[in-house]
């Protein structure tokens, strides 16, 4: 029993808002009959959100160092023009038009990056310029028009399906083979990892509660794989989100870099005495700020078939909520790759559950922010405990 209270109790932030979102799910299945859990809205709930927590992961790195980002809605709305321009303007290849939109992206956090690392201007008011600066050349790429359709090929990334290479019929198999994998692949993992920990007598969770973990996690896996297969299967962009899931859980919690991170936020004197190149890595979390921006950009241009003046609206607000949600501090130092996809989840199912419920955007926006409100209260409850 004392096992489980130390386990639950230093894990406190991130399982609250697991059984958060949870209890927000549950909620809505009773009060929209059932529909929320259906494979086709789980789909759509995953597709409506992706491009919210391609930015909250990158939101939650900026965080992490004490800065903030205010203009990744514009940035990705700005590179959604761009796309637009390239791919379907000037009939240039999707591949490279995708190419030159990340380039750009990049570029855009470097130059955000530098005046926030090496001039020493406050983020908040680099990035509201920036909040400006792109909106409005966003308005001049598109000179106050749509431009629209993009090609298939742009818009499968967002809106397309790995197809079954099995054939079957009523239910995706390949979809149901790769829950199967990814379940195999967790358990796997979680051995390695609990060997490695005893090997050099760290301490871990009692064999009973760690079994317990194990069959939970991988009945999710697989209950979430089923239900995918139910309707088209895999989106692709649930697999750019897993690669970026992955990819950013890495660098944050195996790499010299992803501690620096965490270093600078925490305590950046002591961080730049300990020979941390703060500033570098500032400068580094921005350039990855504007990449993701672009690809949120692309994501969402993608799925409206569109590049149209008015994206990326409230987007930034969308992925700092999600952040803080997810268990990201403003005092810098704290928060969680999978926090932040967490955060991104309850902010969609909010979205889509009360969308369902047919309340207005006037509602949605009140509760939204009580919401926010009452994650941020109980981190603040939670640190002075």
């Amino acid at each position: 029993m004392d096992n489980i209270k130390s386990f639950i109790g230093s894990n406190m932030r991130r399982f609250g808002m697991i059984i958060a979102l949870i209890g927000i799910v549950l909620l809505f299945q009773i009060l929209t009959g059932g529909i929320i859990l259906t494979p086709l809205n789980i789909t759509n709930i995953i597709m409506q959100n992706s491009y919210i927590i391609v930015l909250a992961i990158g939101m939650m790195l900026i965080i992490i160092t004490g800065e903030i980002d205010l203009s990744v809605g514009s940035v990705a709305a700005f590179i959604g023009a761009i796309a637009g321009f390239l791919i379907v303007k000037l009939d240039m290849s999707v591949f490279m038009g995708i190419l030159l939109c990340l380039v750009a992206g990049a570029i855009i956090g470097a130059w955000q990056g530098f005046w926030v690392a090496y001039v020493n201007i406050p983020s908040f008011i680099v990035t509201l310029a920036g909040m400006l600066i792109f909106r409005g050349l966003t308005l001049v790429v598109l000179d106050g028009q749509t431009i629209a359709p993009f090609p298939e090929g742009y818009r499968s990334i967002s809106s397309s399906f790995l197809p079954d290479i099995f054939g079957g019929e009523g239910i995706q198999l390949f979809t149901v083979v790769i829950g199967i994998v990814l379940s195999l692949l967790y358990i796997l993992t979680e051995l390695r990892l609990r060997k490695n920990a005893q090997k050099y007598n760290f301490n871990v969770t009692s064999f009973g509660l760690f079994i317990l973990k194990l069959l939970l996690f991988t009945a999710v896996i697989f209950s979430f794989t089923y239900v995918l297969a139910l309707y088209e299967g895999f989106p692709y962009v649930l697999i750019v989100l897993f690669l970026l899931v992955i990819g950013y859980t890495f660098l944050m919690n195996n790499t010299v870099y992803g501690r620096h991170i965490y270093a600078v936020g925490g305590n950046a004197n002591a961080a730049q005495l300990s020979g941390i190149k703060t500033k570098k890595v500032k400068f580094l979390v921005f350039i990855n700020m504007g990449l993701l921006s672009a690809l949120c950009g692309i994501i969402f241009s993608g799925r409206l078939n569109a590049a149209t003046p008015q994206a990326g609206n409230l987007f930034e607000l969308d992925a700092i909520a999600a952040a803080v949600i997810g268990g990201a501090s403003f005092t810098g130092g704290v928060g969680t790759v999978f926090g932040a996809v967490i955060g991104a989840l309850v902010m969609g199912v909010l979205n889509n559950g009360m969308s369902l419920m047919g309340i207005g955007i006037d509602w949605q926006q009140a509760i939204k922010g009580l919401v926010l409100l009452a994650a941020v209260a109980f981190d603040v409850l939670n640190k002075n405990k």
